[in-house]
Parts: C-alpha cells; structure tokens; sequence
C-alpha cells in the first residue's frame, strides 16, 4: 500500500473514531479496552497523533517523551481531538517524501512508517469507540488487515519487548483467507517471535479467518475467527500479546 493510501485511511478512521466517541459520550465504558471509559480513548489517542505529528513537522531524528494528556472532557475534548487529527493528516499529506526523522519500525521511509503506523493506530481505536457507542462496529477492509497483521507479526513482535515466548521451540500459522498470499509462519522461541510471510514447513497451530476479523483478534479486539491445531499457542498469543 502506498503512503496516500495510509493517510486517506487514517483521515478516515480518525473522523468515524471522532463521530463515534461524540455519540456514545465520554463517559461510556470500552467494552474491547475494559480498563477505559471513552474519555480514556479519545485521550489516548489524540496525545498520540500529537507525538506523531511533531517527529515529521520538526524532524525529529530521535525518540522524544510521550506529550501528557489533557485534563479535557466532553465537547472541548472532542474539538482538541479532531484539531490533532486534522493537523497529523495535513502534516503527512505535506510533507516531503525524504523527510528523515525518527521512527520504530521497518519502513521504505520515516513518512511511510508514521503515516501506516497512525493509520493503524486509529482504525484499531476507531472499532474501540464504535464498540461504546453500541451497534455494530464498521468492519476493516481485507488489504488494510493483511497489511496491519504483517506490521503487528514482522514489526512489533519481532521487538525485544514481545512478551510471546515458548520454552520450546513452536510454529503458529496466520492466514488471511480473503487476501491472496497473506500467510504468516511464526516461530515462537525464548527470543522474540520470528515471523515470514510464508507458508513453508509445518505449523502446530493455525489461526485464520478473513482479513478485517484476523487483523482484530490478533489486537485482542474481538476473538479468533478460526483456529486449528494446537488451540494453546493461539491462547498464548491471546494471553501474552499486548502491546
């Protein structure tokens, strides 16, 4: 996918995240985030876009602290929240494509990475506030999904930080049923898990399903679509995954 295309989705999401938090009010519990209200949510993210916005406006080429959260609620809360987002959206559409700065993950470039990691991070808490305002959440597009299960299995979790690790060596499968080629083999050790986009060898565990749904078991959103196998290495990515 190409960096405009993270960005229209990230405009996307972050409006449908604004619109759906204003519906269910900022009070509301997170069914999928026990822990927050929705106050919590908009908050969260909001401060994130923030963060993300200033490593590409000022290039930034190391990692600066977290910006705090503000003490806001309600209206006020949502009008800090649709700024922000306005202001990462317009600063990723912006910028210039060599701009070099900070970022975490592999990318083809800094902006390629904050606009794919921002469009992540909002579509994932965009279900998060459709989730408190009741209904049915809108789904996630099947290439957005392949896309956003290959930066969580090869980005994040290849990190020393990952927290899903085995005793013994152990193979866990990840397939996308709606998206051609998008299939993982994860191999779980006492070191960070190791992942390819390749079916090759054997695998104890498999857990698959269409993209959308794949993409938000794999976050712990919603349960897993389908899993075959060893059902304890799916329940140890459901245990020992979060980020």
């Amino acid at each position: 996918m190409e960096t405009a295309e993270f960005v229209r989705i990230l405009d996307q999401e972050g409006r449908a995240l604004a619109a759906a938090a204003e519906q269910a009010g900022t009070g509301a519990k997170v069914p999928t985030c026990p822990e927050w209200q929705v106050r919590d949510l908009v908050r969260h993210t909001g401060a994130v876009h923030r963060w993300a916005t200033k490593y590409v406006a000022e290039a930034y080429t190391s990692p600066r602290p977290f910006g705090g959260k503000p003490d806001l609620d309600g209206a006020e809360l949502l009008a800090w929240f649709r700024e922000g987002h306005r202001r990462l959206v317009d600063t990723l559409t912006d910028a210039d494509p060599d701009t070099e700065c900070w970022s975490f993950l592999p990318a083809p470039s800094p902006l390629a990475f904050w606009a794919r990691r921002q469009a992540h991070e909002t579509a994932v808490h965009r279900f998060d506030a459709e989730s408190a305002r009741g209904g049915t959440p809108g789904g996630i597009g099947a290439e957005f999904a392949a896309d956003g299960v290959d930066e969580l299995l090869t980005g994040f979790h290849a990190r020393s930080r990952s927290k899903v690790r085995t005793e013994r060596p152990r193979v866990l499968r990840v397939r996308a049923t709606d998206v051609e080629g998008a299939v993982w083999t994860v191999r779980l050790s006492q070191e960070p898990p190791a992942a390819e986009r390749t079916e090759e060898g054997d695998a104890e565990c498999e857990i698959s399903g269409p993209g959308g749904q794949l993409y938000l078991s794999l976050w712990n959103r919603v349960p897993f679509p389908g899993v075959s196998g060893d059902g304890s290495l799916a329940e140890l990515w459901r245990v020992t995954s979060g980020i």
